[in-house]
């Protein structure tokens, strides 16, 4: 069953989604340098997903898309964490060695260099990307059931 709020909701809903998930994204590939990470990130990212059930009272039919993305996020994870098990799992095998995500740091502490992180970030990342689609998948489903339960409700009245 779809519904709609009002046009102010969702207006607002319209101004307030892309920065929920700029801002996201900023926790997801910074959580190596500051409070945050994948799981954070993640979960306020699925609260635009949230945002935009409330605002427009449904997500289409997604559910297998959001199922794909959160097994995709999972394994590239456990991947990530097995290409370093010749000296052990979770093995940092990227922190100083160039490129994108080996960056080396000056002496001392680091003072906010991104791309310092190794297999951090795309730990990160790809926890990230896991639980945004299991929180949405979450939240859409137990929006589904309360519409289910609401109709049912209108049904047992008229």
């Amino acid at each position: 069953m779809n519904w709609k709020m009002s046009r102010i909701v969702r207006t607002v809903t319209n101004f307030l989604i892309v920065p929920i998930i700029v801002y996201g994204i900023y926790l997801v590939l910074h959580g190596h340098l500051t409070p945050g990470g994948g799981f954070q990130g993640g979960a306020v990212i699925a609260s635009s997903t949230a945002l935009l059930i409330i605002a427009y009272g449904t997500l289409g039919e997604h559910e297998k898309d959001l199922s794909s993305v959160e097994a995709l996020g999972l394994t590239l994870f456990i991947l990530i964490a097995l290409l370093g098990i010749g000296t052990t799992m979770f093995y940092n095998f990227l922190a100083g060695a160039g490129g994108v995500f080996g960056g080396t740091i000056p002496e001392g502490i680091n003072p906010g260099y991104i791309n310092t992180g190794g297999t951090v970030p795309l730990m990160n990342i790809f926890v990230g990307l896991e639980v945004t689609a299991a929180l949405s998948l979450i939240i859409w489903m137990m929006s589904k059931e309360t519409f289910v339960i609401n109709s049912e409700k209108k049904e047992v009245k008229d």
